[in-house]
């Protein structure tokens, strides 16, 4: 079982980063990315054919997170813009209907043009025991990059000036603007940051198991579950329900089996919208 739990923590920590993406873009704009997954496989897929192309490891990874990056600033600057001119509902049905159109379109090109495409990253070294238990030297680096650009993120948004402009934004977007805070620009760095965080999900996934052109709406789904336990709006909350839910998937595929997991996901956020809409660490209203 320990073994289990550790691989937990391994997947839990890329579930972490993967909603910390869906919920930094619904925090500041009030847009539900239903894209996310399908950018993080179009990083991957970039990548992928990068190496194919004979470029570096390096250089593809490089790369593969500046197209997802430049994605995510193409879509804040044309699909979002008449979005952001909305307020309440109409907001967030326009901005779910045109993200959502946006999976679709990209799952529709990648399954067309690279049917039977994958991105593998082999992560050679030897074994490392942990608790007892040898835990693959890919799963290691995997969890210890997701670790590190989550700490740093969570540094970066509590302590530097952009951090704070981001939080006061997410509070009280019409207060920010008074106080000279531009939050187009904000929103816009965002959406970027939120597209390299879902390529730096794949890069780690990849380290365990092969991503397919077919995984964005797993991917996709996840994040929206992970950031509604954790609390759309809360990044500490949306990286600790990472951990949690990473765990539960690994403690229920293997004592229920994996058909059983999404479904006992699913329930976990549906229960948390009930007892708790505002999520686990999200703010009472």
């Amino acid at each position: 079982m320990t073994a289990v739990l550790l691989d937990g923590v391994v997947l839990g920590l890329q579930f972490g980063l993967l909603g910390v993406g869906l919920t930094l873009v619904y925090g500041l704009g009030g847009v539900l990315n239903l894209a996310h997954g399908q950018v993080a496989v179009l990083g991957a897929i970039v990548i992928a054919r990068s190496m194919d192309a004979g470029m570096s490891t390096g250089v593809s990874i490089v790369f593969g997170l500046v197209a997802v990056g430049l994605l995510g600033l193409i879509v804040d600057l044309t699909l979002m813009r008449p979005v952001y001119r909305l307020r309440g509902e109409s907001r967030v049905l326009l901005g779910l209907l045109l993200m959502l159109g946006v999976g679709t379109l990209i799952d529709g090109v990648l399954e067309w043009r690279y049917p039977i495409e994958a991105l593998t990253l082999r992560v050679t070294g030897d074994p490392v025991s942990i608790l007892g238990i040898r835990m693959s030297y890919g799963s290691i680096v995997a969890s210890a990059i997701a670790l590190v650009v989550g700490v740093a993120l969570f540094a970066f948004l509590r302590f530097s000036t952009f951090g704070r402009a981001t939080r006061s934004v997410i509070q009280d977007e019409e207060g920010a603007r008074l106080c000279g805070v531009n939050p187009a620009v904000v929103r816009s760095t965002i959406f970027v940051m939120s597209g390299v965080l879902a390529g730096v999900v794949v890069i780690t996934r990849s380290m365990t198991a092969p991503i397919t052109v077919t995984s964005g709406f797993g991917l996709t789904i996840m994040a929206l579950i992970v950031a509604v336990v954790g609390g759309l709006g809360s990044v500490s909350g949306a990286f600790v329900a990472g951990i949690l839910l990473g765990v539960v998937n690994t403690v229920s595929a293997y004592t229920i089996g994996s058909y059983a997991t999404t479904i006992i996901l699913l329930t976990a956020a549906a229960v948390t919208i009930v007892l708790r809409p505002s999520g686990l660490f999200g703010d009472r209203t």
